[in-house]
């Protein structure tokens, strides 16, 4: 598969499989959450292990996590692929709902992921988990 084939499948197996979902990725794989400093969680993970533990927590926090309005961005390179998406789930122990617009970034090597970054919005998982992270006017 191509980067883009591969962010589709991560789409379609994140929420179904975990197994199905690890082997999109390279043993040395690397995911990076360049804004997940900010509420205390991991920023970047190494290697498909890492990504397990991660993973294996952190889907399950998420009830009926779905994926809408997906629009692809040609790179010019099969490669490299960038991807914007929209995701809803709710939050089982918040009883809130989570909408959140994500950019994904994946690049392939050999039909698997080797990099994939993923952009969201800090303050909006924050209100989801009901965690504080001051005023919005602090942003």
């Amino acid at each position: 598969m191509n980067a883009s084939e591969l962010l589709d499948a991560h789409l379609e197996r994140i929420t179904v499989d975990l197994e199905q979902w690890l082997a999109l990725f390279a043993d040395d794989a690397v995911i990076e959450f360049p804004y997940a400093a900010s509420l205390g969680t991991a920023a970047r993970l190494d290697g498909k292990d890492a990504i397990r533990a991660y993973f294996g927590g952190s889907v399950p926090t998420m009830e009926d996590l779905a994926f809408s309005n997906v629009r692809r961005y040609p790179a010019g390179d099969p490669d490299v692929a960038w991807l914007e998406v929209h995701g809803a789930a709710r939050i089982p122990s918040t009883g809130r709902r989570y909408e959140q617009d994500y950019v994904m970034f994946g690049r392939a090597r050999e039909g698997q992921l080797v990099l994939y970054r993923e952009y969201w919005d800090p303050w909006v998982a924050a209100r989801a988990f009901g965690l504080e992270l001051g005023t919005e006017g602090e942003r």
